[in-house]
């Protein structure tokens, strides 16, 4: 069931939002060649909770850290660890905050030092699909419009979309209806209400689109090997236009 959220309840969640915004920016400036995942996520941890929020992901289906943290061929759910950065990788970082009875969720990718041409190309295109899939989370719209956008875009870019993983609803739980798939036919699904809060995450891989999950049940790599990039906003759709929930002023 899809659950709309009043003005007074999207204005609260704003604040877990807020902070994952706060806290993704302070993680991003960290990222260096030479650092550990591990340390991402401890310092992520610790601004999480001096700000009163709670690590949404840790503990969750017993997930054991803050941070998701996926380097070049990994899609999504890294598992924070020793490995260090080394110059030209590519890092998706996932962070999820609860606060006060909300969720909040977001996702950047970014190079390490110096990347390849290509491997900015790929960043560029996954952030530009986010934008264009956000400015389709209109009221009057079908959820499947935000889908093909993004979809429509990344391959007309020659990149594909990962289709076992999508976006979904969000709110007093990290996970609601109604999931949001990168890729589809335009004017089918849900009709897009003013109340509804959809965490928008095109997951784009620079060759194939099929993934699989590696050993440890959580991390998902591109079964090719080729390098993958994931974006994320939460986002309120409203009578006047999508409102980004996870972005700084």
């Amino acid at each position: 069931m899809i659950i709309l959220k009043s003005r007074q309840e999207i204005e609260k969640m704003k604040i877990p939002n807020r902070l994952v915004a706060e806290v993704l920016e302070e993680v991003v400036k960290k990222v260096m060649p030479g650092i550990a995942t591990i340390e991402l996520d401890r310092f992520a941890e610790s601004m999480i909770l001096k700000r009163g929020g709670i690590p949404a992901f840790k503990g969750y289906k017993g997930y054991p850290n803050s941070l998701c943290i996926s380097i070049n061929e990994q899609v999504v759910h890294g598992i924070p660890s020793k490995r260090r950065f080394k110059e030209g990788d590519i890092v998706s970082i996932d962070l999820g905050i609860y606060y006060d009875g909300y969720y909040g969720d977001a996702a950047v990718t970014l190079g390490v030092g110096k990347v390849s041409p290509e491997s900015k190309r790929l960043l560029h295109a996954t952030q530009k699909a986010l934008c264009i899939g956000v400015e389709k989370a209109r009221v009057g719209n079908h959820l499947s419009d935000i889908s093909n956008a993004i979809q429509s875009y990344i391959e007309g870019e020659g990149f594909s979309i990962v289709r076992a993983f999508v976006g979904h609803g969000i709110g007093t739980s990290l996970h609601e209806e109604p999931q949001v798939p990168n890729f589809g036919e335009p004017g089918s699904g849900p009709l897009l209400k003013s109340g509804m809060v959809l965490a928008i995450e095109p997951m784009v891989n620079m060759g194939g689109s099929d993934v699989e999950v590696l050993e440890d049940d959580w991390t998902v790599v591109t079964s090719d090997r080729s390098l993958s990039a994931h974006f994320e906003h939460t986002v309120a759709i409203t009578d006047n236009g999508p409102e980004i929930l996870t972005k700084l002023l």
